[in-house]
C-alpha cells in the first residue's frame, strides 16, 4: 500500500463518509440531520469532525460560497478494501479463508449470495490461470 493514502477513518468518520458516498457533496447542516436519524450528534460536533476530516484528506470542501459543501475524497471501494485488510490482518492473522469460513459458518446465506460466491472463486480461478 502507498504511504500517501489517508489515514483509517474513526467510526465517526466512516458514519460521515458513508452518508456523503450516498448522497453526494453535503452541506454540514444536511450530514447533521442524517446523523440524528440514529443518534444524537450536536451541529457543533459534526461541524468539528468534517473540519477534522477534511485536514486528513478523507473529505474535499467547496468553499467558494457562505456554505462550505464537503465532498468524499476517498472512495468507498478504497476504504472497504483497507478496512477488511486491516480487520483480516487484526482479527484472523490474515487468513481471509478463516473470516470467509467464520462468516458463512455464522451466516444463512441466501441462494443468490451463494451464488455470486461461486462466480466469485470462478472468477479467481480463471484469473489465477491467466
Amino acid at each position: 500500500m502507498s504511504t500517501n493514502l489517508p489515514p483509517k477513518p474513526t467510526d465517526s468518520e466512516l458514519e460521515i463518509l458513508q452518508i456523503l458516498w450516498q448522497n453526494g457533496p453535503s452541506t454540514v447542516r444536511f450530514v447533521n440531520d442524517k446523523l440524528n436519524e440514529t443518534r444524537k450528534v450536536g451541529y457543533t460536533t459534526a461541524l468539528k469532525l468534517m473540519q477534522i476530516m477534511f485536514e486528513k484528506k478523507l473529505v474535499s470542501r467547496d468553499d467558494s460560497s457562505r456554505t462550505h459543501i464537503y465532498a468524499a475524497a476517498v472512495t468507498e471501494a478504497d476504504t472497504q478494501q483497507e478496512l477488511l485488510q486491516t480487520f483480516v490482518n487484526r482479527t484472523f492473522r490474515g487468513a481471509a479463508m478463516k473470516m470467509v469460513m467464520q462468516a458463512l459458518g455464522n451466516h444463512s446465506a441466501s441462494q443468490d449470495e451463494l451464488d455470486e460466491i461461486k462466480q466469485l472463486i470462478s472468477k479467481i480461478e480463471n484469473d489465477q490461470k491467466a
